[in-house]
């Protein structure tokens, strides 16, 4: 494991099971006695200890992951069909089955949005930290918050991005993966290694041994690709004792097809196709058995897994067969944590373009994450010696839970 750089520096280094102990032995001393004492009695009522964010960079169409519109126009229902799942009424798209057969077992919000710029990197900034940068303010990424409060568990680093810290986006800007203004002992781990041949390759390095040690149907089982990996990796993390784990499912939106499904004929644009026989599929298998995978061995309850992206598309398809950035709306799911599965959270319009049913603030999830790691709400964040803000500006999403 090395440790992240608020560069982004791509520079690979070596990894060791010393650096992944030691950085993890920060601890919450810092902390005043008022703090510490509010913590104590919120974590004693905290049922949950770790939170996997599948983050699904590029920003996933609704329409072709978790909200379809077969009664929409055909311009704006797209290609791939709806199809059934274990929820009566709901549907998901066709590239999602394993999912869609496991509906009962995590929640879909379908109302996510926020009016900022339509770029990657705002949204990206909201959903990992609950706000927008202002000038030199760069808020701290959910994991480093956690970290500055919550400190380690079993004397593991509490926060880790998987593989990397996101690289090119599209515009130079806080992409909401670091500490911020907190300290940079607060920054996440990230896992990269340089292979023989020279090239960066993901480090699937954790204490425990390599995922070369989990057996081959395991490995079968979440799907040999970088997703699979990636979610596997994500449950041994947890599973030894890190708080917080964050996988970009891709590092870079460059040179490879993502979600950020434009439909342009070029080597870094996907088309709505690729949704359906490359991207979802390799998703929907690492995602359902992360699901399985954490259930089975009772971690399920103790561990919160969000998977979402940092936009929308737009509602009509564009000339080139794609859809471009629409943060209007968007949807997610969420399980595990105490998560009630099985239910809808707000509703999009009919042509999945606005929310038409209980909007949902990109913040509120990151104080979904906060209330269920047990991190008090009155605690303050220190942006100066001056200033003080509230841990989050929204409330957490308390139908996931009722």
């Amino acid at each position: 494991m090395t440790k992240a750089t608020p560069d982004n520096s791509q520079q690979p280094s070596g990894v060791s099971r010393r650096d992944f102990l030691r950085v993890g032995g920060l601890s919450v001393v810092s902390l005043s006695v008022a703090e510490q004492a509010a913590q104590a009695r919120k974590q004693a009522a905290a049922g949950c200890r770790s939170c996997i964010f599948i983050l699904m960079t590029g920003g996933p169409s609704q329409f072709e992951t978790f909200d379809p519109k077969p009664s929409a126009p055909q311009g704006i229902r797209g290609p791939l069909q709806a199809i059934s799942t274990a929820i009566p009424g709901t549907q998901l798209s066709e590239c999602l089955p394993d999912l869609a057969a496991r509906a009962d077992k995590f929640a879909i919000l379908r109302s996510l949005n926020h009016d900022a710029a339509p770029i990657h990197e705002t949204g990206l900034q909201l959903l990992q930290t609950g706000r927008l940068a202002r000038g030199d303010v760069r808020h701290p990424a959910y994991g480093s918050v956690v970290a500055r409060f919550l400190g380690p568990q079993n004397e593991i680093a509490p926060y880790v991005v998987l593989p990397r810290l996101l690289g090119e986006t599209g515009v130079s800007a806080y992409r909401g993966q670091d500490a911020g203004y907190l300290k940079s002992d607060f920054d996440p781990l990230t896992g990269r290694r340089q292979s023989s041949a020279g090239s960066e390759e993901m480090e699937s390095f954790v204490p425990g041994g390599f995922l070369a040690e989990e057996t081959e149907k395991t490995q079968t089982t979440y799907g040999k690709t970088r997703c699979g990996r990636l979610c596997l990796q994500a449950r041994k993390l947890v599973e030894c004792g890190v708080r917080c784990v964050t996988v970009n499912l891709f590092d870079t939106l460059a040179s490879e097809k993502t979600w950020d499904c434009h439909g342009r004929s070029t080597t870094d644009s996907s088309n709505l196709y690729d949704y359906r026989d490359q991207l979802g599929p390799e998703f929907d298998r690492a995602m359902s058995a992360l699901l399985d995978d954490l259930g089975q061995r009772g971690m399920l309850d103790d561990t919160l897994v969000i998977a979402t992206g940092e936009f929308g598309r737009t509602p009509r398809i564009n000339e080139f067969g794609g859809r471009d950035h629409w943060p209007g709306v968007w949807s997610a799911i969420v399980a595990g944590g105490g998560v009630q599965g099985g239910r809808v959270i707000g509703a999009s319009d009919a042509h999945g373009a606005a929310p038409a049913d209980r909007p949902l603030a990109p913040g509120e999830l990151t104080a979904t994450i906060y209330n269920r790691l047990g991190l008090a709400d009155d605690l303050k964040l220190s942006v100066d010696d001056e200033t003080f803000l509230p841990l989050v500006d929204h409330q957490p999403i308390g139908e996931l839970f009722a």
